[in-house]
């Protein structure tokens, strides 16, 4: 038995829903095969093409599978019981109907539109969900009591009421903006996103300034979550030659080894130890020790390294001039800083 035109637009939806899941993160990268060998079997078995776009939005009738599931979710849950001799199947695969308003609901709906712009968000909550018992799954009053619960915090129900109503009428452009409101308020941007998409398009006209401010806050919300992901700036060693002990650190014996060893030889540098007893050279490696990055900038200065070098090679001479040495501003100033003096001066 071949499939039927529906069952085809369900595999269709099926392998849109597949794709959709890998793009807004909700499968890995790690399932992207498995995912593609799956929707090449569904598209196989059931003789559709997925790369034909118009027969994809005709399945989903422009939404997606994920979202109309959701709906009907909402939906079952609130449904009164089915009469007899009907198939629950049959109930479950009827789109959802906007009840016809009358003048007793659209009088609920003007209560509640001048209580929004009192503030009064409960009570037009309230007034809202009047109309909408006469009138259920009404999109406008849906919409409506969309934005008071949006005003009022409860981002959740908003993207419930803006979610049937979008259901019952897919062209209706400002329940597509509160459900993009209600989703970004809930941190879901992906979501929010596509529902900004959804209303450019149900708008047909390029979209409204509103709705275009909308999408581009969530692309841009979901940017830097993209970056927010990368490893932080300080977790990489750039320090040209420069090694970290154990927590980050600089490693002394880098420093010392650099300035021609441990041991005090003629001509050579002092030893350490020596070095280290005396209060002022005591104060200087305890500054450098707790700036990592001052090891570094001592370590590629040119005038240095050639006295390292010349150290390393058992030059002799002693200790160069430090009255020179101490002319170069670089040098001076890193001392500054070894000696505790280099954080003066700046402000917050």
């Amino acid at each position: 038995m071949a499939p039927t035109d529906s069952k085809k637009r369900l595999a269709l939806a099926i392998i849109d829903f597949l794709g959709a899941s890998l793009k807004d993160g909700t499968l890995t990268a790690d399932d992207a095969e498995s995912i593609e060998i799956a929707q090449s079997c569904i598209a196989d078995t059931f003789k559709v093409d997925p790369t034909d776009e118009a027969a994809v939005k005709d399945a989903v009738g422009g939404q997606s599978l994920a979202s109309i599931y959701s709906v009907y979710e909402k939906l079952r849950s609130k449904s009164t019981p089915q009469s007899t001799g009907t198939a629950p199947q049959e109930s479950q695969e009827q789109k959802p109907k906007a009840g016809a308003p009358t003048p007793e609901s659209d009088q609920m709906k003007s209560e509640g539109n001048a209580l929004m712009a009192k503030k009064d968000y409960a009570g037009a909550i309230e007034a809202y969900t009047k109309a909408l018992q006469i009138a259920p799954s009404n999109p406008i009053y849906l919409s409506n009591r969309a934005a008071a619960y949006s005003a009022s915090g409860q981002h959740s129900k908003a993207a419930d009421d803006a979610e049937i109503a979008v259901a019952v009428d897919p062209k209706y452009s400002k329940a597509w903006s509160r459900l993009g409101l209600a989703r970004f308020d809930m941190g879901d941007y992906h979501a929010a996103k596509e529902a900004y998409e959804k209303g450019i398009e149900a708008e047909g006209t390029g979209g409204s300034e509103a709705m275009k401010r909308g999408l581009e806050t969530c692309k841009k919300k979901i940017e830097e979550g993209s970056r927010s992901t990368e490893p932080p700036a300080e977790d990489l060693d750039t320090a040209p030659g420069a090694s970290r002990g154990a927590g980050g650190m600089p490693d002394l014996s880098s420093l010392a080894s650099m300035l021609g060893g441990g041991g005090g030889g003629g001509g050579g540098m002092p030893d350490l130890g020596s070095m280290m007893s005396n209060p002022m050279f005591a104060s200087m490696a305890q500054n450098l020790m707790s700036n990592p990055d001052m090891l570094s900038n001592l370590m590629s200065n040119p005038r240095l390294r050639q006295m390292a070098e010349s150290f390393g090679q058992g030059g002799g001479g002693g200790m160069p001039d430090m009255s020179s040495l101490m002319s170069d501003p670089s040098i001076a100033e890193m001392a500054r800083n070894m000696m505790g003096g280099g954080g003066a001066g700046r402000g917050q």
